[in-house]
């Protein structure tokens, strides 16, 4: 039978209040949540995520603290940003352990690796340490899921655990009892892999043989992982670049109003991803030298040099320069050749560029396959992101000429940079109408003949 408006009431108050206590204690994972839309599911056993909303079991809620809701939130909502809803491996199930190790142990980290903070009642601890015994926050989802593969595949026992098979919602655990819902201090809920009567607030946490924490043999998340999406939904890459965005943004602002304190409250595995995101691999200061004529005014006699302030006559002052590059022309390859991840490297370079010149870079984003889609003029990164790729036919590098001198003919550009994998016909020079031209190839078997050439790796 369906919950009234009146029943849903204090539920939606109590995620609604733990987001709040986050955004205090924890800034980081409380302004990702800000993002996130909380919901009820009455036909789950547990919480999940799908990348777009953080969905709780009433039944569920129910059975938490208030701390431990504070956990299971922070636990979702680390999936929602590292994007670990878009990702799959071969086998899903070693991928969701992998994942669930990697975003508790981060979570275990922030909380001073107090192991309370990952344990709950039903389920004891939580799962945090990868095969070899050592913290998931060190690795990425990837490098645990290799770990365990590894393991599997030598047939050696990974230990037992705290949780079980991920995406069929077994609310059972491995635990029989429940903790005492009204303590609040998120504390003494149990231990996996402890005898019950050693727990002191949940009876039989759990009854895992292995050490807690361990990666398990069998897994039972407190977390369903089947609303995850697949890789034929089409709005997967969306969504997934609609994080990396809010990623970035919520981290720019921790930096800025923590600088003090450094990154420290931005999780290693976040930290990780944002450089992928942020760091570019080529050094664009060097390279739009050789293209642009940077705009110098060496001497000024305004305002005058100081050290002359009380002389009858004035001399110029040296000025530092001022360089601002304009109308760069960026052409990215969205041919049928060029996967997601090399679009995602061709973004993550003009972003780079633009804060290698601390956003003193202006130009055009545009696309080709077999046609031209028209440029975008940006001024910014936020510009730069707010640009959707199109395309997905053949490749044709001709056509980018062709629609310079049509379109822009007037008013050319600087320079071209056209990224790419290469795969296609190359035009003669010539056909650059005596605009310098940047071949920025994503592997090392296509040589262009002409241009000047760089090389970003994958």
């Amino acid at each position: 039978m369906a919950l009234t408006k009146e029943e849903l009431r204090p539920y939606f108050l109590r995620m609604t209040q733990s987001r709040l206590r986050l955004l205090v204690k924890y800034p980081f994972y409380g302004m990702l949540l800000t993002h996130v839309k909380l919901s009820l599911d009455e036909d789950c056993e547990t919480a999940y995520t799908d990348g777009e909303r953080i969905a709780f079991s009433p039944k569920f809620l129910d059975d938490l603290r208030d701390s431990e809701v504070d956990f299971v939130m922070m636990h979702e909502v680390l999936h929602m940003a590292l994007m670990h809803c878009y990702r799959q491996k071969p086998d899903h199930e070693l991928f969701n352990i992998a994942c669930d190790i990697v975003v508790n142990s981060n979570i275990l980290k922030s909380e001073n690796m107090d192991t309370r903070s990952i344990t709950l009642s039903k389920y004891g601890e939580s799962m945090h340490l990868t095969p070899d015994g050592k913290e998931g926050y060190e690795f990425t989802a990837e490098e645990v899921y290799d770990m365990i593969a590894k393991k599997q595949n030598s047939k050696k026992v990974l230990g037992n655990g705290q949780n079980g098979k991920s995406g069929q919602n077994k609310s059972q655990g491995q635990g029989q009892g429940q903790g005492d819902g009204d303590d609040d201090d998120g504390g003494d809920s149990g231990n996996s892999g402890k005898d019950s009567k050693n727990a002191k607030k949940g009876k039989g946490a759990g009854k895992g043989k292995g050490k807690s924490g361990a990666c398990p043999d069998e897994f039972d998340s407190f977390d369903s992982h089947g609303k995850w999406k697949n890789e034929e939904d089409v709005d997967d890459e969306e969504l997934a670049d609609k994080w990396a965005k809010i990623l970035n943004d919520t981290a720019q602002v921790i930096e800025i109003t923590e600088s003090d304190k450094g990154q420290g409250s931005i999780p290693l595995c976040a930290q990780r991803l944002l450089k992928e995101i942020r760091d570019p691999q080529v050094d664009w200061r060097t390279i739009l030298n050789d293209f642009v004529q940077e705009d110098v005014c060496d001497y000024s006699f305004s305002p005058p040099d100081r050290r002359f302030g009380d002389s009858d006559f004035y001399l110029p002052d040296f000025n530092e320069k001022d360089e601002k590059v304009e109308k760069i022309l960026f052409m990215i390859d969205t041919s049928g050749s060029m996967t997601d991840d090399m679009l995602a490297k061709a973004y993550t370079e003009i972003v780079g560029a633009i804060n290698q010149f601390d956003g003193k870079l202006e130009g055009f984003l545009g696309f080709f396959d077999a046609i031209v889609y028209e440029p975008v003029p940006f001024a910014s990164v936020d510009d730069v992101l707010k640009i959707r790729p199109r395309g997905g036919g053949g490749t044709n590098f001709h056509v980018i000429f062709e629609y310079v001198e049509e379109h822009m003919a007037e008013d050319p550009p600087v320079s071209i940079i056209i990224l790419t994998d290469g795969y296609a016909d190359f035009p003669d020079e010539k056909e650059a109408g005596g605009i310098p031209v940047l071949w920025l190839i994503n592997n090392d078997k296509i040589t262009p003949s002409w241009g000047k050439i760089a090389r970003i790796k994958l």
